[in-house]
């Protein structure tokens, strides 16, 4: 369920396990960072620059940065991605009470059991917002303190690129903070009924799909698997306002900036598929779109045409 909205949401998991390390502080590795994934853009005559759809995971299956990529990356001036790193924690934790005066006593020994699987300390688990808690707990457990996206923000520090967001911390966050505590409830408790076995497979679904370079597979993948235990009307509302809305937005800015400078923007591989993608719009205002990487597949190894 939530696990599929791992390609397009927000990257909250990621930002929360680096700060968690600081307090305590998106196959094989060939195929790892799937190339199929890294798109090449340009406008006429403008620099050549690079939009990696990626997946917001640890999995060392996804989270090793192949050849390619990392070959990408360097040529470009600014590295962009939806929101940059952040120590500000407020957006992770409710503003007073816990989940103590939400949930039945059963399940707030789920949360506990839960917490006590992911590593989290109890006392700050029942504080967090339910809409963070249900994605820590969808996850498998950590295999490291480094998601894809935070290996790429990292690589691009040390090789001295100018980092920049696609988004503020209060647009990335702005359609999870906008649910209404019931539905926040309801996202927690659809996790809290499903087994391990039943989030693993749905984890490695997701991650085949992934690994499978098709923007395609995943859109298929995350519509299946996101409406599985979510309300029909508000799975079509958060896809619309974590996917649509924010592609209109994060389109003009890629093609603002690209049209100056080069650039590799990372964003969630659900971002990129469909008529409403990124791919479809950056198309649509006259950008040159071709795959960059070595997986690229049959019919998508042309540059689609600019519009006339």
């Amino acid at each position: 369920m939530l696990t599929s909205m791992r390609f397009c949401k927000s990257l909250a998991i990621s930002v929360l396990r680096g700060f968690f390390i600081t307090l305590l502080w998106h196959a094989t590795i060939a195929l790892a960072a799937s190339d199929g994934m890294l798109w090449k853009i340009q406008a006429a005559d403008g620099p050549i620059s690079y939009l990696f759809g990626t997946i917001h995971v640890d999995d060392a299956r996804v989270a090793t940065l192949t050849e390619p990529i990392s070959t990408a990356l360097e040529t470009v001036q600014v590295f962009m991605m939806e929101v940059l790193p952040s120590n500000d924690v407020s957006p992770y934790y409710m503003k007073e009470g816990s989940l103590a005066q939400w949930l039945t006593s059963a399940e707030l020994e789920q949360v506990y059991a839960a917490a006590d699987f992911h590593g989290l300390p109890r006392e700050m688990a029942v504080r967090m917002k339910p809409w963070l808690l249900a994605m820590v707990f969808d996850l498998p457990v950590s295999q490291s303190p480094y998601t894809l996206d935070a290996k790429l923000y990292l690589q691009a520090q040390k090789s001295g690129k100018r980092l920049q967001a696609l988004e503020s911390q209060q647009e990335h966050f702005a359609t999870l903070e906008n649910l209404a505590m019931d539905e926040q409830l309801l996202l927690l408790r659809s996790v809290l009924k499903r087994s391990q076995e039943q989030k693993k497979q749905d984890f490695e679904l997701m991650i085949s799909a992934y690994l499978s370079g098709d923007p395609e597979q995943v859109a298929a993948i995350d519509q299946t698997l996101s409406a599985e235990d979510i309300p029909a009307e508000l799975w079509d509302r958060l896809r619309i306002d974590l996917l649509d809305k924010r592609n209109v937005r994060m389109a003009e800015r890629i093609a603002s900036a690209a049209r100056q400078q080069s650039i590799f923007v990372a964003v969630g591989a659900a971002h990129l598929p469909g008529n409403d993608g990124l791919l479809a719009r950056l198309r649509q205002m006259g950008f040159v779109v071709m795959p960059a990487g070595t997986e690229a597949r049959a019919g998508y190894n042309l540059p689609i045409p600019v519009p006339e």
